[in-house]
């Protein structure tokens, strides 16, 4: 994927990297990051410089243009009764569509309806899908243009709304105008959460793709009837901790899913806006989610 930002994940402490995951997951503020990581600037680079270094670059590593004439992009907003009530989302679809399309979900991480989740959106949409990307903060205003503003924002959203929300975005989709009645979730990190909670809820879905998400809870597992990949990174222990019991939940219910978690890779590695980004992994995990999405959701419905 070109466009990468310049540092990579190796040029920083591994310890800072941890305080960095602590930081973005809000496990400590602003200022608990600046004060564990300043023994680790060196020479003029700072600890406010390191937290610079290792936030999203957005146009850095944007790929397709908002209007880039191979897609059809809009908001649109959507009815959600038993959540905040109404909420808003990014739909993209290619401009030239034969026949019925496949539809996908998109979950952003715990910021909101971001510019690189934006980016991811119409990069699944020139895959020739449907592609909706809800924005859990819109009920709070939306997506503020600010990471750090955003994260305050996510911690003062009304989770059990906010699962209906997306919920009722997965409602409205069953009948999107040129879908194809077969529909998949892809998400990250707290998307990756979204989209394994979604399975469970979603009889109907045929594949989610949670990347580094939270597992769902176990004694919902055997509700699942998609087909998972769940992609992990290899220096996560927040996120792998879950695994095991998971997987042997999955195991134990019959559930389809395969497991791919490249080797020294970080949480975040799919997000080529942070050094946390790892090319090689990153397009292989792609891949593999199209192949997925391919596979299961091109079938007649």
């Amino acid at each position: 994927m070109p466009n990468a930002p310049r540092s990579k994940a190796n040029d920083f402490d591994p310890e800072v990297l941890r305080l960095f995951d602590q930081y973005v997951h809000g496990l400590i503020d602003r200022r608990g990051f600046l004060a564990g990581a300043a023994r680790f600037a060196v020479g003029a680079t700072t600890a406010a410089g390191l937290l610079a270094a290792l936030s999203p670059q957005f146009a850095l590593a944007q790929q397709i243009k908002p209007d880039d004439k191979r897609l059809s992009a809009k908001y649109i907003e959507f009815k959600s009764p038993k959540g905040y009530g109404t909420s808003r989302g990014y739909l993209v679809k290619p401009a030239k569509a034969r026949g019925p399309l496949p539809v996908v979900l998109v979950v952003h991480e715990n910021r909101g309806l971001n510019p690189h989740i934006e980016d991811i959106a119409r990069r699944l949409s020139l895959e020739n899908f449907i592609v909706f990307a809800p924005d859990a903060l819109f009920p709070l205003g939306g997506y503020p243009g600010d990471e750090d503003a955003a994260r305050a924002l996510f911690g003062k959203l009304d989770q059990a709304k906010t699962k209906e929300d997306f919920l009722a975005a997965a409602d409205m989709l069953k009948g999107i105008e040129g879908g194809n009645g077969r529909m998949g979730v892809v998400g990250f990190c707290y998307g990756g959460g979204m989209a394994n909670f979604l399975a469970t809820r979603l009889p109907d879905l045929a594949a989610a793709a949670p990347f580094y998400g939270n597992a769902a809870p176990l004694e919902d597992v055997p509700k699942i009837k998609a087909e998972l990949l769940v992609v992990l990174a290899a220096n996560d222990e927040r996120i792998n901790a879950a695994w095991p019991a998971y997987e042997a939940a999955l195991k134990a219910a019959d559930v389809r899913y395969t497991l791919y978690q490249p080797k020294d890779t970080q949480h975040g590695f799919n997000n080529d806006t942070t050094p946390r980004y790892d090319e090689a992994a990153a397009r292989e995990a792609w891949r593999r989610t199209i192949a997925l999405f391919d596979r299961t959701l091109r079938k007649p419905a």
